[in-house]
């Protein structure tokens, strides 16, 4: 499988991470020199801005980095479950936890900005075997996979599974990213945040609409 651009992994400390101040979401990143956009879990940013570079941390969860490069728009999601109960594409997965949405979601964007589908470069990160997660991290890695074939879409670069949470910066503008492991001995840190995030999904209800590549729209 072609990797258009190469993928940097080297072991950096979690501790690196601002967890404690979830507010602080765009910032200079003085190594890239770069304006760096924050993902959290359940969200995903699509921007056209040169030099802007979107940053997020992945356990079981996935993160995929889509992108046109023809007009240079692109962007990043991240998920924590891979699909519904139900399987469906929209009605009660239309939220940003559910994998078959947040495809959709940051697609959708890319194209509406102008992107055109034939066009798309993907490349997928995440779905780590972290303790008491494995089954979860497997399933989002699955999923994504199965998703892009489904969909027709091929993932020009992929770094899924392991044993090792990620932080992956990514830039929409050239494509390049960058992924670093996380140290095994900082997993706890990573499972709780992920757990307090899946708890959040459990107590919050599920709603809105998303339009479907054929201009569908569901409830």
């Amino acid at each position: 499988m072609g990797t258009a651009f190469p993928i940097e992994r080297r072991v950096t400390d979690l501790s690196l991470v601002a967890y404690a101040d979830e507010s602080v979401r765009r910032y200079h990143d003085p190594r890239f020199d770069a304006t760096a956009v924050k993902l959290l879990p359940g969200e995903h940013y699509v921007t056209a801005v040169p030099h802007e570079m979107i940053v997020t941390v992945l356990g079981s969860c996935v993160a995929a980095c889509i992108r046109d490069p023809t007009i240079g728009v692109g962007g990043m999601n991240h998920f924590m479950l891979p699909e519904s109960p139900d399987g469906r594409w929209g009605g009660a997965c239309a939220a940003m936890r559910y994998g078959n949405f947040a495809m959709e979601k940051l697609v959708n964007d890319i194209l509406k900005r102008g992107g055109c589908r034939s066009r798309l470069e993907v490349k997928v990160f995440g779905g780590a075997s972290l303790m008491g997660a494995s089954a979860i991290g497997t399933a989002n890695g699955e999923f994504v996979l199965r998703y892009l074939k489904e969909e027709g879409l091929t993932a020009e670069a992929q770094d899924l599974y392991g044993v090792f949470p990620r932080r992956v910066h990514y830039f929409p503008s050239n494509g390049q990213a960058h992924v670093l492991a996380l140290r095994r001995q900082d997993d706890l840190a990573m499972v709780a945040h992920e757990t307090h995030y899946r708890t959040q999904l459990q107590l919050a209800p599920v709603t809105g609409s998303i339009e479907l590549f054929g201009g569908r729209q569901q409830p």
